[in-house]
């Protein structure tokens, strides 16, 4: 926890759950990125945290922005960076919002299938397509599903469609993983981007462009390595498959990004069993999964969990939210150690929550009100 956010929870009233982003530790990861593919386009997945804080503050450092709706664009949009600066990189879009962000001059779009490319000949000519390339998350801790992407070969054919109907044929996306700790992952995903580049050259058709997506973890209970081991992982594959052509590249850190950057402060409304023979503590928390910790959802994400009464004696705890559903469990399969002298009233922080959480929280399901967000 950075000395920053140290600060600001010993200062604030506690009036509930609140999640504190410390825009420092976003800069230095950006500029870490920058750093380790110094030639590689900077994408900031908006999804991951859209704080208007936050995006300002990489609209200055100079990065550009991987947008999921016309609602995000127009959070980027606000902040002052050119619409040249934002990839639609969402596969599904209703064809008014393609034309609503190409009113406002967004020129470069996600496809994956033929239907995709058809909305966006016929209301946003001339722009930049790429398709994305099903890709099977080997190696990450939360593999993304087929929802998004195609085969190979149909992506070659999905781009001439493009091409045939007067859009720009750019390039080829694909996502590793989320929470990707194995480097060569982009090595087998490059492989089969630059077969489709290959193709593509046998139909006359020059692509430019590899989007190498996100992937980019963050330090929950285990180590990952450093960006900087990413970035050589991901050069030396870019050589390897494209060898001295190399196309232009971006990256979309969102997770990588933000994650560590962000720490929730909870507070302990509950501690029971479930018989007086049970050896498992049920600590109920004010938050839970649908107030930001949906990613603790089958246990995929499993964050640092700090106490006041760290250093005491430990027994096996079962973590729940405070919501009159069942489904508010978050960690049960594998219960957490926590304090036995951990008490109701206690604070409770979660650590590295800077991704994923306020963009989770409901509306007011229950009637909690939405995680509070404070970026400093």
């Amino acid at each position: 926890m950075s000395e920053r956010i140290r600060e600001f929870l010993r200062s604030r009233e506690s009036d509930g759950p609140c999640v504190v982003v410390d825009t420092e530790i976003v800069r230095e990861n950006y500029l870490a990125f920058a750093r380790s593919l110094p030639d590689t386009s900077v994408y900031y997945a908006v999804k991951a945290n859209p704080a208007p804080e936050i995006l300002s503050l990489l609209e200055a450092l100079g990065s550009s922005f991987d947008c999921a709706s016309v609602g995000e664009i127009e959070m980027v949009l606000a902040t002052g960076a050119d619409a040249s600066r934002i990839s639609y990189g969402n596969t599904i879009k209703k064809e008014r919002d393609v034309a609503r962000a190409y009113e406002y001059g967004v020129r470069l779009f996600a496809v994956d299938c033929n239907e995709e490319v058809d909305k966006i000949a016929r209301v946003a000519p001339g722009s930049r397509v790429f398709c994305r390339v099903l890709c099977d998350g080997a190696g990450a801790e939360w593999p993304l599903s087929r929802k998004f992407g195609c085969d190979p070969v149909m992506a070659a054919d999905v781009l001439e469609h493009a091409h045939r109907l007067g859009l720009v044929a750019y390039g080829v996306s694909f996502h590793v993983g989320s929470q990707q700790a194995n480097l060569g992952a982009w090595d087998f995903a490059l492989e089969m981007a630059s077969g489709v580049f290959h193709e593509m050259q046998t139909r006359g058709i020059e692509l430019k462009m590899v989007n190498m997506g996100g992937g980019f973890p963050t330090r929950y209970l285990k180590d990952v390595p450093g960006v900087p081991s990413y970035g050589e992982a991901i050069f030396d594959a870019l050589k390897k498959h494209f060898g001295n052509r190399l196309p232009s590249t971006i990256i979309e850190p969102g997770r990588g990004m933000v994650g560590n950057a962000g720490i929730i402060e909870t507070e302990v409304v509950l501690i029971s069993k479930k018989s007086a023979s049970d050896d498992v503590r049920w600590v109920y928390l004010d938050i839970g999964k649908f107030h930001g910790l949906a990613e603790t959802m089958d246990e995929a994400i499993r964050y640092p969990i700090r106490t006041e009464r760290d250093g005491d004696q430990t027994t096996p705890c079962v973590l729940a939210g405070p919501t009159c559903d069942s489904v508010d469990v978050m960690y049960e399969k594998t219960p957490y150690e926590l304090p036995v002298s951990l008490s109701i009233g206690d604070k409770i922080l979660i650590e590295a929550c800077g991704a994923y959480t306020t963009t989770y929280s409901t509306v007011g399901f229950n009637g909690f009100a939405p995680l509070a967000s404070y970026v400093i």
